[in-house]
């Protein structure tokens, strides 16, 4: 019964409000990944494999017989998010957590531009406007800590990001159809790819408690609110509405460890929200109002 309702969740068609609000849970699923990933001490492409191989599982317990019907959009999904996981876990464990969060979340402006070509979505001014806000809220929000970082790690985070928009636009692509068999068949392909490295030594306790969060929560159960949304959300709002996610992060670190952020991080995370919200509340207030008929 639990297994039945729990699909109903995220099968159910969503408006616009609901679908805002899955962005959201899961950018605060997702924001545990930094803290979580740095628990475990093993390589980091096992790390990612272990974690897609209990998500995959979350999966196969809400689809329970996922549909397999290939086609470019599926494929590229699968690919994409195949990529994403493996280079934000490998970014993660190589340089700071902050630059991995950063740097990935540079997706919006491929997003913006891939999306009007691919997806024939229309990049508006405000749109611009927010992106431009979002980036420079997130450089003020890492300016207290920001440091070079190893530059593979910087690169990996990088990459993360171009895949991560490139999975945004595949998923839209399948609008339609079936969102989180991409997903599924990701991580089965993030499994195989991290089978090679699930080597000794194998982390400790605590390290296989991280393990089992970030596939439950910080990857599973994330990408399922994600994939019930991004149906309902344009291309470009599924990666500005997420931006949450780093903006979390800090917090995390201040409620386990006490740091606290500086005051260009709160002054960055203040833009950060300011565009985002603003954004979804003007083009709400737009869509509401009443269309005047030509004379």
């Amino acid at each position: 019964m639990e297994q039945k309702k729990m699909r109903n969740i995220f099968a159910k068609d969503l408006n616009r409000t609901q679908a805002l609000v899955f962005l959201v849970v899961a950018s605060v699923l997702w924001s545990s990944g930094g803290i979580l990933i740095k628990l475990v001490d093993w390589h980091p492409i096992a790390i990612a494999g272990t974690r897609s191989a209990i998500a995959a599982l979350i999966f196969l317990a809400v689809l329970r017989r996922p549909v397999l019907k290939w086609s470019p959009a599926l494929l590229g999904g699968a690919l994409a998010y195949a990529a994403t996981v493996i280079f934000f876990v490998s970014a993660t464990r190589l340089t700071t957590a902050a630059n991995a969060i950063l740097l990935q979340f540079t997706a919006p402006i491929y997003v913006a531009i891939l999306g009007a070509w691919l997806l024939k979505e229309r990049t508006r001014l405000i749109d611009w406007a927010a992106i431009f806000f979002v980036m420079l809220g997130m450089a003020l929000f890492f300016a207290d800590g920001l440091v070079t970082g190893n530059q593979l790690g910087n690169l990996l985070a990088v990459c993360s990001g171009v895949s991560f928009a490139l999975l945004v636009i595949f998923l839209r692509l399948q609008k339609n159809g079936a969102t989180m068999e991409p997903l599924f068949f990701g991580n089965l392909l993030a499994v195989l790819i991290g089978l090679p490295f699930m080597r000794a030594p194998f982390p400790d306790l605590t390290g296989w408690a991280g393990l089992l969060a970030l596939g439950v929560f910080q990857l599973g159960l994330s990408y399922l609110f994600y994939a019930a949304a991004v149906r309902h959300v344009t291309a470009l709002e599924a990666t500005l509405v997420p931006v949450v996610e780093p903006l979390l992060n800090p917090l995390w670190v201040f409620l386990v460890i006490g740091e606290a952020p500086g005051g260009f991080a709160l002054a960055g995370g203040l833009l950060v929200l300011i565009a985002v919200s603003g954004r979804v509340i003007l083009l709400s207030r737009f869509a509401s109002e009443p269309q005047q008929a030509a004379p």
